[in-house]
């Protein structure tokens, strides 16, 4: 099965062997992708990989790759070789990621951080995390729909990515997993088009907040036609009941030009 690579993974391989990176080989496998965001708004991909060299030899805390909206980079070897090793990016002693997959994060699955915050054009940060992590099921051949897992979801008592992160961006968790899904669908040519179908309603709403008009599709995932600031009045020509839910809302608004906004974002 053949697979879209809209975006280059790039690496920079920390030393090794040293705390942060042993050189030991994931065994028995890649069974799983944990989820992670950094925990530290504004930091870029390369800001963080080259915080981890510098600091190497003090902590032991790693991770694989490292997304944000100017670049994917792998920084512990998972996707650009063929042989993947171990990073350090779940506590051993936790019971979760056995009972889900059978062996532990730090031996079996990939982590990727998400970096958001600051100047970070969160919806590029988030289309390369959500493909690189599709891709990474497609190269290991793992279900999507089973494979990928949030670090919070694992170390309950100490963790919250990447659902912080996500919420930077108004997004959620349980949006990431369909997102992931649905890309993985998309890249490798399994995804059915599907009609918009629009509710034919005229009116003006208010932006209530920053909104990105979506061109195409009622999703996240389609590119950004235009930024709108809060207070602008937008006219609309047609309701949409069946979008992406964003924080379980799918209802989109329709301009009647082939853009779409999701009604979360405005006040009637």
């Amino acid at each position: 099965m053949t697979f879209n690579v809209k975006y280059q993974i790039g690496s920079k391989y920390l030393t090794k062997p040293s705390k942060r990176r042993s050189g030991l080989a994931i065994s028995p496998g890649v069974k799983f992708l944990v989820a992670h965001d950094t925990g530290n708004p504004g930091s870029t991909a390369n800001g963080n990989v080259r915080y981890y060299e510098n600091s190497k030899d003090v902590m032991s805390a790693s991770a694989h790759i490292f997304v944000d909206d100017k670049e994917i980079i792998e920084c512990i070897p998972a996707l650009v070789v063929s042989a993947p090793e171990k990073a350090w990016h779940v506590l051993y002693n936790l019971p979760t990621d056995d009972q889900l997959f059978g062996c532990n994060a730090n031996d079996a699955a990939i982590g990727f951080e998400y970096c958001y915050g600051g100047s970070i054009d969160a919806d590029e940060a988030y289309r390369k995390y959500v493909w690189v992590m599709a891709y990474a099921c497609h190269k290991y051949s793992l279900d999507p729909k089973r494979s990928v897992v949030g670090h919070f979801f694992l170390d309950p008592q100490r963790k919250t990515d990447p659902v912080t992160g996500l919420a930077s961006s108004r997004r959620t968790y349980e949006q990431l997993l369909r997102d992931v899904v649905t890309e993985f669908e998309v890249c490798s040519g399994l995804a059915v088009a599907r009609t918009v179908k629009t509710i034919p309603q005229s009116g003006t709403v208010n932006v209530a907040a920053k909104l990105n008009i979506r061109k195409g599709a009622p999703n996240t995932r389609a590119p950004i036609h235009q930024v709108v600031q809060r207070g602008t009045r937008l006219t609309y020509a047609g309701l949409v009941q069946d979008g992406e839910p964003v924080n379980g809302n799918p209802l989109w608004y329709d301009d009647g030009n082939g853009n779409y906004f999701w009604s979360g974002g405005v006040t009637v």
